[in-house]
């Protein structure tokens, strides 16, 4: 029986034995895990990050971005979970999984490209700088400003 909602358990760590109609999700690891919602009972695993998946939660419920498509499993599940509701896709030809697959290699790729590029600071950066006697001038903060929108934007 396939599932038509999803209820969000926030876990340190995934179990080792999931329960259908559960998202477990990991903050610290990053991962969302759930039975697949067709009711095949395979785990469906969606990393979270900028690259892969997104996740969004309301104090109640949980949605994921992009769409989860189980494309190797026998059923070939393709859906959404929006709001804890789970909201299916038509199913897609072999071409366009492609197609999926490669943009998602891609836009991987470029997001790691760009962190090897431009590393996560430790600490923010300071928007101005002055000395302790004296205020930073305006041009100075507008400055300081602009250089932190210009790195992290």
């Amino acid at each position: 029986m396939s599932q038509v909602r999803l209820i969000p358990e926030f876990v340190e760590f995934i179990p080792e034995e999931l329960e259908a109609g559960h998202l477990y999700v990991s903050m610290i690891h990053a991962v969302a895990i759930h039975l697949c919602a067709c009711g095949c009972n395979r785990k469906t695993v969606t990393p979270l990050s900028p690259a892969d998946w997104k996740l969004t939660y309301d104090g109640r419920n949980v949605s994921l971005r992009p769409s989860i498509g189980n494309w190797s499993y026998p059923c070939r599940s393709h859906y959404w979970i929006t709001d804890g509701a789970v909201r299916w896709a038509s199913d897609m030809s072999e071409k366009e999984i492609a197609v999926m697959r490669g943009q998602a290699k891609h836009a991987k790729a470029a997001l790691h490209a760009q962190e090897r590029r431009d590393p996560p600071r430790s600490e923010p950066a300071p928007i101005a700088t002055a000395s302790p006697t004296e205020p930073a001038s305006w041009s100075t903060k507008v400055r300081a400003l602009w250089g932190w929108i210009r790195k992290d934007g």
